[in-house]
This record gives structure tokens, C-alpha cells and sequence, in this order.
């Protein structure tokens, strides 16, 4: 049996002295020319991420590739994207694929066994935690939750994302509170019985920088749940947004940028990689530095 997500989380998070999570979210036109000029876009996709892998592995904690962004480069892309995938996990770094996978219990289970890479061969966990998506229920989530269990592996349940319309539903009341509250508490029921040795649940929460109000309400209602929060940077979102996420040992938490360090180069000029491992740096700097003013 793995070591569970959770304390696995725990332990890169202590040793490397971060929070910081890279979203790979690959962009043929928002490529470095070297790489928008070629003719081979997997080879540039694939080479692009393994570099920004390179410039910002020793700042960062994990790394989140975005499913869309490489389904979209269909028929290939998803060969691409196990291969960026490998490449990680060569560096050490934890992978959190964001697919946000759902659907009736037959199909989730299809979903989680092409996430966490359960075939017949054997489980063997490719990635070490996937996003899902809650609005089915729970038959919709149960299998995620089964397979990760089987592979030492977590899920993130959406329940406040980052998006501006994300109140549209997720704000919307009911008798027991709103729809992200009722999320909340079926996160921490699901993930009472997977508590690891660090005190977090490999059952965690995708909740937005953007709203630091809602954050602070949902770490009360998921005291043990490791919250995955994108909304950082580009999206608005600052340390001092994120900062309650964290508990006084700064764990709780990974925090998510993707556009404000994969093309930074866009803002500052000059070399790809410099560019996104002076952003990856000074964002985990900027990380650790709220969550030391908050523990005072």
C-alpha cells in the first residue's frame, strides 16, 4: 500500500519548503517563437513543459496539467500529456491532474481508472491526485475515492472555484446553507475515514483564491482537508487571500498559478524558463512569508 496523498503532500511540502503548485496549461500561441515556429506542435508542447518542469522544480511542491489543454490537441495530446506527466515525476514532483471527472458511477469508475491508471495490468498510480467534479453526488465521486485509496492516491472535490460566475450555483441557498457549504461538509464526511498521519484527509477541496471570505468559512467546515486553491496571480488572487488556507505548520494547502509563471516571459522578456523560475520563486517566497505573518 502507498503512503497516502496526504502525508506524501506533507512531507514534499516540509522538504522543499513550498506550497507552490505550476499549472501546465500548454498554449500553442502563447509559446516562445522557438517553439511557435515549429511545425511538430506535441513536440513543442512536450519539450515547453518539460522545460518549465526544469526551470521551477526547485520551487514548487507540484504540478497541475490541465487535461483540456492537451485533449485539445487530439489525437496525440493525451500521449503528450502522460509524457510531461512522466517527466514530473521524474523530478519528484507530486501530479495533480485536473480533469474535473464525473458522471454516473459506471462511468466515474471509467474516469478514475484512466486517471490513476488501475488496468489490468495492475494499479500503478500515474498521477497522485485528480479534481472532481461533485454535481452527481456521490455515486459520482465514490470511485475516485476507491481507487485512490487503492494507489495511495487523493482527489480535490470542486466546492468554491475561482471563477467569476461560480455563484451561479455553488452561492445558491438551501435549507442547510449554500450549495459550497453542502459540499463542504460531504468533503468532510467522505474523507473522516482517510485522515493520515499528518492530519489531512486524502479527500480535498478545489476552493478559490478569489475569495478569501469563502475560503476562511470553508477551512471550518474542512478542518482535515487539503485545499487546492487556483486564483493566484493572474486570476487576482494574492497570498494574503490564501494565507487562512494554512494551518501555524503551513500545511492545508497548495496554491495554484499557471498563466503567472508558465508565460511569464510574456510580462518580463527574455528567456522562458528564467522568467517562469523567478515567478515560481518569488511566488513561494510570497507564500511563506504570509503564512509567517499569520502564525505571529
Amino acid at each position: 500500500m502507498a503512503l497516502q496523498f496526504s502525508d506524501r503532500l506533507a512531507a514534499a511540502t516540509a522538504a522543499r519548503n513550498s506550497r507552490v503548485c505550476v499549472g501546465l496549461d500548454p498554449r500553442p500561441d502563447l509559446l516562445p517563437s522557438t517553439f511557435s515556429q515549429s511545425t511538430d506542435i506535441l513536440d513543442s508542447v512536450v519539450r515547453f513543459c518539460c522545460g518549465i518542469i526544469d526551470a521551477t522544480a526547485d520551487y514548487a511542491v507540484c504540478v497541475k496539467p490541465q487535461a483540456a489543454y492537451f485533449e485539445a490537441l487530439a489525437p496525440e495530446g493525451l500521449a503528450a500529456m502522460w509524457q510531461v506527466i512522466a517527466y514530473a515525476r521524474k523530478h519528484e514532483l507530486l501530479v495533480i491532474l485536473d480533469a474535473k471527472r464525473s458522471d454516473i458511477s459506471s462511468t466515474a469508475e471509467a474516469y478514475a481508472r484512466a486517471c490513476f491508471g488501475k488496468h489490468h495490468q495492475g494499479a500503478v498510480a500515474e498521477v497522485d491526485a485528480v479534481t472532481v467534479n461533485p454535481y452527481l453526488g456521490s455515486d459520482g465521486v465514490e470511485p475516485f475515492m476507491r481507487m485512490a485509496d487503492e494507489v495511495g492516491g487523493g482527489i480535490f472535490v470542486l466546492a468554491k472555484t475561482s471563477n467569476p460566475s461560480s455563484g451561479e450555483l455553488q452561492d445558491l441557498a438551501t435549507a442547510s446553507g449554500t450549495i459550497y457549504e453542502t459540499v463542504a461538509r460531504l468533503v468532510n464526511d467522505w474523507g473522516a475515514s482517510r485522515i493520515g498521519e499528518c492530519g489531512y484527509s486524502s479527500v480535498g477541496a478545489v476552493v478559490g483564491a478569489t475569495y478569501p471570505q469563502q475560503l476562511a468559512e470553508l477551512r471550518k467546515l474542512m478542518p482535515h482537508s487539503i485545499f487546492l486553491v487556483p486564483g493566484y496571480g493572474a486570476q487576482g488572487g494574492g497570498a494574503g487571500d490564501v494565507a487562512g488556507a494554512f494551518d501555524r505548520d503551513g500545511l492545508g494547502a497548495v496554491v495554484n498559478s499557471s498563466r503567472g509563471i508558465i508565460y511569464a516571459y510574456r510580462e518580463t522578456g527574455g528567456d522562458y524558463q528564467k522568467a517562469a523560475a523567478d515567478a515560481a520563486r518569488a511566488m513561494r517566497d510570497d507564500l511563506n512569508s504570509a503564512i509567517m505573518r499569520q502564525s505571529l
